[in-house]
């Protein structure tokens, strides 16, 4: 800290001192002598200096610390809803912020830390940091105490805006060359830990600059002792070298920006000195330093004037004054210069990012004359063998192999590889496309022996030229791997990365000079690796080592150098693409490399930027191929068929955004193009594409609160009409009130003036006005949000806003007019669509009138927002406006979520449920410490050794009076109940999972570490399962545990236990203290075949695929599926096998959409394409019989694909007409035409991110549009009931008559992190909590998934077998149903190769390619093949080691997600079975997904793999059927 830093601070005194100094008087300022005598000056906060005149104290203005008269915290109103807010206490003083974040005693100085930190000025505007020389500079900053484990823990600091002024700033850090830097104020002193996002560009310049100081001190003092001339060059060279080196640098240090700073970086280092004790040389005098400054004033810099001198922390002292003017325009040079180098240095940071591209006339003579490509078979689209994913990652694409392969352009000609870049490039003018056998990646793959005698003798055929004949989309990059004794070289195009064979013979005298070059590259590396230093030779010595190759030599090309040069220069890019990937750092960065580089540059080739690679986007394939097919190669992708009102709010927000774009759609204005996407001028914007993220947040300005210096006349503001009552606490109640003029009445909506002029007014709906027991006339309000301040952004309508559960009490003087508002309530059902959508049309054109009129705004509010449950509500009528004293929201926020009460000695109250000496209860598993055995974490291995909840029963009751934190202290004696999983992982597998033991083991346990309450009964009371989903807190016991002995006994039929167990309470399905119901009374819900179809949900089910969703739901007793749509017929078979009386269409959902509103006679309606209407017309008189009719449907569901989205990074690349293709939006019209009675969409996790969330946005406000209650959240299902960890996005709509289903409580431990949707604001909202710590039940395992199948071979293909024995675990007996045989329990072929790979990864818990033996192999043919595959091992690095490839599940653990398509290569290689020597299954994928063993998949082994990679989980989908099935339920008992 300043004054107390052995490493030599620099002090700069504000007042007093030539660097901070405002010039606030004529007179000059003189520094203090030492740091202490500026300590013990200071009096009450204030640094007094009697040589000064005082300045004037000027107190910014500051924002208020909340817009509310009342403070009020966050509430988090419900366990099950977890809201995370990024709380950080607000103070107005800064001497209150200090105090709050003391951790001790303090002698001295306070000492505190910034986070998230702005300097500004008086107006709240940011300033460069050194701007507090000349002018008074505030702080606005979470502030944190000293401790270096709290920057991670931003809620424990305290935030404090427009504190300060700045009176000093100093730099320390020189001995342990990390520049710190600090600002000290009257209050205390602080260390600059991490500058605010917005701030960002002016601190960094600044601690640049100090970093540049510090590594001129280490060279300087380090030179004293063994080079003391130091030359000025020197000096330069050494901090360029030591700076470039750090990961932190900038890119833009040089030369030239040094000696920029030389005055600066002099001033900083001359009162160092007195640190150098023992050396006779001053820093002062140092002839390097010296020369800095010299060289600096030389080139017209703006010396600073010393008149006598300045004492730096004691030591030597000078005096300087420099003109305020010329410090500012030294600071705005310094600035300027800064920008230019950056911009300079930008695009050439490094040679990496530019590509050379190889010029076509000049490598023509290394290629045969041009010839033509013309398929000899019929080929496929690649298209159709790959799922397009959402954001997939370039690294994560599948991988196949090519062989009998040729590449051509877009007229057919064959091309060289050469040609297309070997990285992705922002511009290129080539398109290059493919044909070949495809087939699997095991591999191996094509290679070409390097060492083999001659070049095109050399290439062998290492896969067979078996395969789908298909033809490639446009080739983005192609890469070549190395090592030992092969060569791999692969294409990657938007769906695929494909490792090429052998060439079709046509195009092999084209792939030679590639392969030819590729062993140059090779024979160069392995030649400088020979040299003691590969810098030693040059480009040149190089070129004349190779003319040395004798012909025979696979890298010979001339001798003859000039021939030679041409060569190698030509092809230069191939030769540095193998270096660049080289991983020895001297042979990468060699002399050859830099001159080759050189030799290139001559040639004025052309000089491509290359791409940033994140994600991919799958673009149409324009291979000229397709035009030869007479069939279509791919599903045709079809333009959405909306209704008007889909159609008006994705096209109102497109021509609002992207208007150019949208006018081009709308006259038809399209041109076919291919677009490259631009190079990211922010490549973090990319990185964030990733996260979940649902609102851009805007950088926040640091407004500083507005003084009222005038207040309303009493005169203008009186209460109009009588009392209407009064409240509990006396203040009189009345109906209305005039404001200025303006009638304010009860159950109207105000605007309260804002902070600042800039600032959005905010609104308040009226609950009730009041006088003041003091005579104030006040108001109590519900705060108002405008649309773009919910999780709905700009894609929300700019004349809705919602009413929340915040309130606040205000002065009728604080408001500055009442608001137009229409309250609506909506009228629900397909017969008011028209009417509805007909007033929304008058309404929007006389909104529309207003606006061109200028006049005020009309808003209108259907809807409550309620964030911490992350949910729009109906508005609750009959609680809102009373004007009766009592508000519905302060009620909710009296019921703290942590409200501890006791009731009695036997009875408490924790978190709103009510426990009593004899209940059983959860307690969080780290109460108990047991010697756990450490696990290795590997993929797929994370929920080996969580724990469930323990169970417990409560016997008495330990209260502490007057403790402070009684949850703490208040301590609960407890008998513990054993779990079969805590006496063996093998009793673990053959026990139910709902049995626990009786014990004698008693602890005391804190309150706040119980969890909920549960109940224990007879087994033969427990609820009947037909499906492997539990949502009731029921336990059973039958065995007592002594953990001692570790013996089980039976429990006798006398035991104490029993008498408790009658007089137990059983809560139902709701955990946290909820409504009670009797033993039993819950188990009804799971019979659903015994309930009548009248009594469920009548469903239509879309994008139906296998009927994963559906039958989850059907289990659950909620639903009926009635119709489904689905588009792949094998899915559609599947899914009629399994539910016969649901009417199927194999169709597209946008022509049964069009045949069902033309039958309606709603054709006007409708927008579609006149395909669609064509097909629609075809349809056979049965399909039109049977299609759902609005008023039938009760309840739409399913996941739309959201394809189209998937790959854009940036909005400004999409158009309207990629955005109408989109599913997601017939789906929407789906809904909108019936307005069913629920609505739910599911979705991959990333759903909310696509488009930086606007898809989900614009989801959202479709639904509130028509007038539905919406929720949204994401859920895992392994904390459902699988084995499997697979991440889904879920939004539940409700009409306003229903009431909204909440989310299932998750049952299951699971290694999963919270899953959070970032809100408005620094709020976050999760579904569910994460199970990681603790849940009721204990993960589902692999072996309690599938550990009671039969053995079966690679490449079984036996239909139906026998199970040979009977289930095992509670999962298998629940799985299996009432089936008898076992179907699909077959197996992909794997090839002899990947067989015997298979064969040598041992039987152990996270084993996979890793472990394979470094040898070869001698396969059937007699070929000699490398058991590890080669490409594995070469690229590990730059892919996480390809963790998991060739991968065998643990028994203990869990499945990976589902994919499509299990292979070892693939993206999720651990597909392999613990024990057997094969893939998994297709009966144990299904099982890992909670199909039952009677659930039957059509088609081949790849179709039914793809149908149930791409199925919901069915026990995550009968989850949440239950909590739907609760709310219709209580609907039909209310009265």
């Amino acid at each position: 800290m300043p004054g107390f830093n052995k490493s030599g601070i620099q002090v700069m005194k504000r007042k007093n001192n030539l660097k901070c100094l405002p010039k606030r008087s004529k007179k000059k300022m003189i520094a203090d002598e030492t740091y202490e005598g500026v300590k013990d000056s200071k009096e009450n906060g204030d640094i007094i200096d009697c040589d000064v005149e005082p300045a004037i104290r000027k107190r910014p203005k500051r924002t208020a610390s909340s817009l509310n008269l009342k403070e009020k915290n966050v509430r988090l109103c419900d366990r099950s809803s977890v809201v995370e807010v990024k709380e950080i206490r607000l103070v107005e003083e800064e001497k209150d912020a200090v105090e709050l974040t003391k951790l001790g005693t303090e002698d001295l100085t306070p000492c505190r830390k910034l986070v998230d930190f702005v300097f500004h000025d008086a107006d709240g505007k940011p300033q460069p940091f050194e701007v507090c020389e000349f002018d008074d500079i505030y702080i606005t900053s979470v502030i944190m105490p000293m401790d270096d484990n709290l920057e991670k823990e931003k809620e424990r600091g305290v935030k404090c805006e427009g504190f300060g002024r700045i009176e000093s700033w100093s730099i320390s850090g020189y001995d342990d060359g990390t520049p710190v830097v600090w600002v000290i104020t009257e209050i205390a002193e602080y260390e600059c830990v991490k500058p605010a996002g917005n701030y960002k560009r002016f601190y960094n310049h600044f601690n640049e600059k100090a970093r540049i100081c510090v590594e001129v001190y280490k060279i300087l003092t380090r030179s004293i002792s063994k080079n003391p001339d130091m030359s000025l060059e020197e000096l330069l060279a050494g901090v360029i070298r030591s700076i470039s080196g750090t990961t932190s640098s900038s890119g833009v240090i040089n030369r030239d920006l040094i000696i920029s700073l030389g005055q600066f970086i002099y001033n900083q280092l001359i009162g160092l000195d007195e640190t150098l004790e023992g050396n006779n040389m001053s820093l002062a005098t140092r002839p390097a330093l010296c020369a800095l400054r010299d060289e600096y004033i030389s080139r017209g810099g703006l010396s600073e004037k010393v008149d006598g001198t300045l004492k730096i922390d004691g030591r030597k002292t000078l005096e300087i004054n420099e003109d305020e003017d010329e410090k500012l325009a030294r600071l705005l040079q310094e600035e300027e210069n800064w920008k230019l180098l950056k911009q300079q240095r930008g695009p050439q940071s490094g040679k990496s990012n530019i590509y050379i591209k190889i010029s076509e006339a000049e490598i023509a003579n290394d290629y045969p004359l041009p010839a033509y490509y013309k398929p000899a078979v019929d080929e496929m689209d690649e298209y159709i063998f790959f799922d397009s994913e959402s954001s997939i990652h370039y690294v994560d694409l599948p991988r196949r192999v090519l062989n009998n392969w040729s590449l051509y352009n877009s007229d057919s000609r064959l091309i060289s590889l050469e040609l297309l870049p070997m990285k992705p490039c922002a511009e290129t003018d080539v398109l290059v496309f493919g044909s070949g056998n495809m087939q699997e990646d095991d591999g191996s793959g094509f290679c070409m022996e390097v060492d083999g005698v001659g070049s095109s003798s050399s290439i062998t055929d290492c896969a067979n030229t078996e395969g789908v004949p298909v033809y490639l989309s446009a080739i983005k990059e192609w890469m070549i791997e190395f090592g030992s004794s092969m060569i791999f070289i692969s294409v990657r195009t938007d769906v695929a990365w494909y490792r090429l064979g052998k060439p079709a013979k046509l195009y092999a005298p084209w792939y030679e000079p590639v392969l030819k070059t590729a062993k140059l590259a090779i024979s160069i590396i392995t030649l400088l690796k020979e040299q003691t230093r590969a810098s030693k030779l040059s480009f040149a010595d190089v070129i004349k080592k190779i003319t040395e190759f004798n012909r025979e030599h696979p890298a010979y090309i001339s001798s003859n150098i000039a021939v030679l040069e041409r060569y190698v220069v030509v092809h230069g890019q191939i030769i540095l693409q193998q270096f660049a990937e080289y991983p020895d750092k001297t042979i990468k960065k060699c002399a050859f490399v830099t001159g080759l580089l050189a030799k290139m540059e001559e040639r004025r080739h052309t000089k491509l930027m290359m791409k940033k690679k994140m994600v991919v986007q799958k673009e149409a394939n324009l291979n000229p191929s397709a035009a030869m097919r007479p069939f279509i190669s791919k599903r045709k992708v079809m333009r959405a068929t909306t209704t008007r009102l889909i159609n008006r709010i994705w096209g109102d927000y497109y021509s609002s955004h992207f208007p150019d774009e949208f006018k081009e759609e709308a006259e038809n204005v399209l041109k076919d193009e291919e677009v490259e996407d631009e190079q990211e001028e922010n490549e973090e914007d990319e990185i964030e594409e990733q996260r979940i993220v649902v609102q851009e947040m805007t950088s926040k300005s640091y407004p500083i609160r507005r003084s009222h210096d005038s207040k309303p006349n009493v005169e203008e503001i009186r209460w109009e009409g009588d009392t209407i009552g009064k409240m509990d606490s006396g203040e009189v109640l009345y109906k209305c009130a005039i404001v200025r003029g303006e009638k304010i009445s009860v159950g109207g909506v105000v605007v309260i003036d804002g902070v600042q002029p800039s600032d959005v007014p905010a609104m308040h709906f009226v609950e009730f006005l009041y006088e003041g027991l003091d005579g104030t006339k006040m108001v109590h309000g519900r705060i108002i949000l405008r649309g773009y301040q919910t999780v709905l952004g700009n894609a929300a309508n700019e004349r809705e806003i919602f009413l929340t559960n915040d309130c606040n009490d205000f002065a009728l003087g604080d408001i500055k007019e009442p608001v137009t508002v229409d309250i609506r309530s909506v009228s629900w059902g397909y017969q008011y669509r028209k009417e509805y959508s007909g007033a929304a049309k008058i309404d929007n054109l006389k909104a529309e009138e207003k606006q061109k009129k200028v006049q005020p705004m009309d808003f209108f509010c259907k809807s409550l927002y309620w964030p911490e449950k992350g949910a729009f509500f109906t508005l609750p009528f009959d609680s809102l406006g009373l004007g009766s004293g009592i508000c519905n929201s302060c009620r909710q926020g009296e019921n703290k979520d942590s409200l501890f009460k006791v009731s009695s000695k036997e009875r408490f109250i924790f978190n709103k449920t009510e426990y009593n000496v004899h209940d059983f209860i959860y307690v969080s598993p780290h109460c108990f410490v047991e010697e756990n055995e450490e696990h290795e974490t590997f993929k797929a291995s994370r929920n080996v050794g969580l724990r469930a909840y323990v169970v417990c029963q409560i016997l008495e009751i330990l209260f502490h009076e007057g403790a402070k934190k009684p949850t703490q202290h208040t301590l609960v004696k407890v008998r513990r109940f054993y779990r079969p999983e805590d006496v063996s992982a093998a009793k673990a597998y053959i026990a139910d999972i709902r049995e626990v033991y009786y014990s004698e083991d008693l602890h005391n346990v804190p309150v706040d570490a119980i969890q909920g309450k549960c109940s224990i009964i007879k087994k033969n009371g427990l609820p009947s399962l037909e499906f492997p989903v539990i949502m009731d807190h029921v336990f059973f016991c039958e065995c007592s545990y002594d953990p001692r002995q570790g013996s089980l006994k039976q429990l006798p039929s006398n035991s104490k236990l029993w008498s408790t167990i009658r007089t137990a309470p059983n809560p139902s399905t709701k955990k946290k203290g909820k409504e009670k119901c009797e033993e039993g009374q819950q188990m009804e819900s799971h019979l659903w075949k015994d309930l009548p179809q009248e009594n469920r949900l009548a469903t239509l089910d879309i994008f139906a695929g296998c009927g994963g969703l559906s039958e989850g739901l059907q289990q659950s007793g909620a639903t009926f599926t009635k119709w489904a749509i689905e588009y792949e017929e094998a899915a559609g078979e599947a899914f009629s096998k399994n539910h016969p009386d649901a009417q199927m269409f194999v169709d597209n959902c946008n022509v049964i959409l069009r045949a069902i509103m033309e039958k309606c006679g709603d054709a006007d309606d409708c927008i579609s394409t006149s395909e669609a209407a064509e097909l629609a017309a075809k349809l056979s008189e049965e399909k039109l019989k049977n299609l759902p009719m609005p008023g039938q449907v009760d309840f739409i569901n399913g996941g739309p694909p959201c394809q189209g989205f998937s790959g854009m990074n940036r909005f400004s690349h999409s158009t309207w007409s990629k955005v109408q293709c989109e599913m997601i939006l017939a789906f929407l019209s789906f809904a909108e035409y019936f307005r069913p009675r629920f609505f739910l969409l599911e979705n991959v996790r990333n759903f909310v991110s696509f488009n930086k969330g606007q898809t989900f946005r614009l989801t959202l406000a479709s639904l509130l549009e028509m007038g539905y209650q919406v929720r949204f959240g994401i859920l895992e299902a392994g904390a459902y009931g699988v084995s499997q960890s697979r991440k889904r996005a879920f939004i539940w709509a409700a009409s306003p008559d229903e009431t909204l289903p909440e989310w299932p409580e998750p049952m299951h431990v699971f290694a999963s992190p919270e899953l959070k949707i970032s809100l408005n604001g620094h709020m976050q909202y999760s579904a569910v909590r994460s199970t990681a710590d603790g849940a009721p039940f204990r993960s589902i395992t692999v072996r309690d998934t599938i550990g009671d199948l039969p053995s079966v071979e690679n490449g079984a293909s036996k239909l139906i077998v026998e199970y040979g024995g009977e289930p095992v675990s509670w999962f298998q007996k629940h799985i299996r149903g009432g089936s008898i045989a076992l179907s699909d329990h077959i197996s992909k072929e794997m090839n002899e190769l990947n067989l015997i790979r298979c064969k040598h990864i041992p039987k152990r818990p996270g084993a996979d390619w890793r472990d394979l033996p470094d040898e070869k192999v001698k396969l059937s043919n007699g070929q000699l093949v490398d058991l590890v595959p080669w490409c594995l091992p070469n690229t590990a690095m730059r892919h996480n080691q390809w963790k998991g490839l060739y991968g065998r599940l643990d028994w203990e653990g869990n499945f990976p997600t589902s994919i499509t398509d299990p292979q070892p290569m693939g993206k999720v290689g651990m597909c392999f079975h613990p024990d057997q020597d094969r893939i998994l299954t297709v009966r144990e994928c299904a099982r890992s997904q909670g199909f039952r063993d009677s659930y039957i998949f059509a088609s081949n082994i790849q179709n039914k793999h793809r149908q149930i990679g791409n199925a919901v989980p069915p026990p995550l989908a009968c989850a949440l059927g239950i909590k739907l099935k609760e709310v219709i339920d209580a609907k039909h008992s209310s009265p």
